[in-house]
């Protein structure tokens, strides 16, 4: 007894009601218990209502018994097993829906900050083990991003800052990867869990180039954004990347625009943030401009706040300095109505 119940201990989020030794001498060997020590035992079990399992002890059960004992068995609290296991997993679904609406407002009030601090978001997409995350890894730097070999590594999406060119701020958003033969039920699931993408300002999409259906997984990729309903322009501005070219000798892409490169061994990525970049720049409406600015007064200190300063070429004998910036529509107005003395122009 003192194993069994240790043994049960051991089970995660598992307690033990009550425990009991009853003799298992039977002379129809295809049943545990004799008739009265059966109805007994049932009648125990009814006054613990919140009694969900039975654990028997299997080495005092006869072969016959234990071939029997899966069809006769039944869960005493008043529920069959399979009425059980729907109950249980009705409570189990009644969370998860409201673990993602909290996941829901989550991700508004998170998207209402991002949107207040400007930072432009790119939607990496592609099939589970395309390279999505360690392109991300590659593309911020953050040895803290650890790739998994599995199906639904993650059913949410993750944000990681990362840097452009031009030290512009951005921030790249790892959807869940798509899977082949998607099961019916899990289809409108899975695409509520890219609703985010609808709020990005690129989208980048990443094949693995190596897999045999890579140009259906193609297909399918576009064919989910289509039903996304997207913005016209994030369909069109779109980056295909053909990730894994390291894997085939001398690969050249032969659709129009595609990026050849090796997330893992760092081939193309150079190419790849200055493309990223230019699309980002058009997508969001930032100017790269030069500012003059007197080193005297705020600007400067406003400019490194509000905007990303490149270079600042310090002219020591007027006490000046011509500032090249990326800044926003908003920020630039900001920056018109502060100081419109201050003079610019475009590199």
């Amino acid at each position: 007894m003192a194993e069994a119940v240790a043994l049960v201990d051991t089970l995660q989020n598992w307690t033990i009601l009550d425990k009991i030794i009853v003799p298992t001498k039977n002379p129809d060997k295809k049943f545990v218990f004799g008739k009265g020590n059966f109805e007994a035992l049932t009648e125990k079990i009814k006054k613990l209502p919140h009694v969900t399992a039975v654990f028997l002890n299997v080495e005092r059960i006869s072969s016959v018994t234990k071939t029997v004992l899966p069809i006769t068995l039944t869960c005493f609290s008043g529920e069959t097993f399979m009425e059980t296991q729907n109950r249980l997993l009705r409570e189990k679904e009644l969370k998860i829906r409201n673990a993602l609406e909290k996941l829901r407002k989550k991700r508004s009030l998170l998207r209402t900050q991002r949107r207040k601090r400007e930072f432009p978001i790119i939607s990496v997409m592609g099939y589970t083990n395309c390279g999505k995350t360690t392109l991300i890894k590659a593309l911020t730097g953050d040895a803290g991003i650890q790739p998994r070999d599995q199906l639904f590594a993650t059913l949410d999406i993750t944000a990681h800052a990362g840097y452009l060119p031009s030290r512009m701020a951005v921030i790249y958003v790892d959807t869940i990867g798509f899977l082949s033969d998607l099961p019916h039920n899990l289809v409108e699931s899975f695409s509520a869990t890219l609703e985010e993408v609808a709020y990005s300002d690129l989208i980048v999409h990443v094949r693995d180039i190596t897999h045999p259906e890579t140009i259906l997984q193609k297909a399918s990729v576009l064919s989910v954004l289509k039903d996304l309903n997207l913005p016209s322009h994030l369909l069109e501005s779109m980056v295909e990347v053909h990730n894994k070219v390291d894997l085939i000798e001398s690969y050249q892409p032969t659709e129009e625009n595609a990026l050849a490169i090796s997330a893992l061994r760092g081939h193309g990525l150079e190419e790849l943030k200055e493309e990223i970049e230019k699309k980002i720049l058009k997508a969001t409406g930032k100017k790269i401009l030069t500012i003059t600015v007197n080193l005297q007064g705020p600007q400067l200190s406003w400019l490194y706040k509000e905007s990303t300063v490149q270079e600042v070429d310090v002219m020591p004998d007027d006490g000046t300095a011509r500032v090249k910036v990326i800044i926003s529509n908003s920020a630039f107005g900001k920056y018109r109505n502060l100081f419109p003395n201050s003079k610019f122009f475009v590199p």
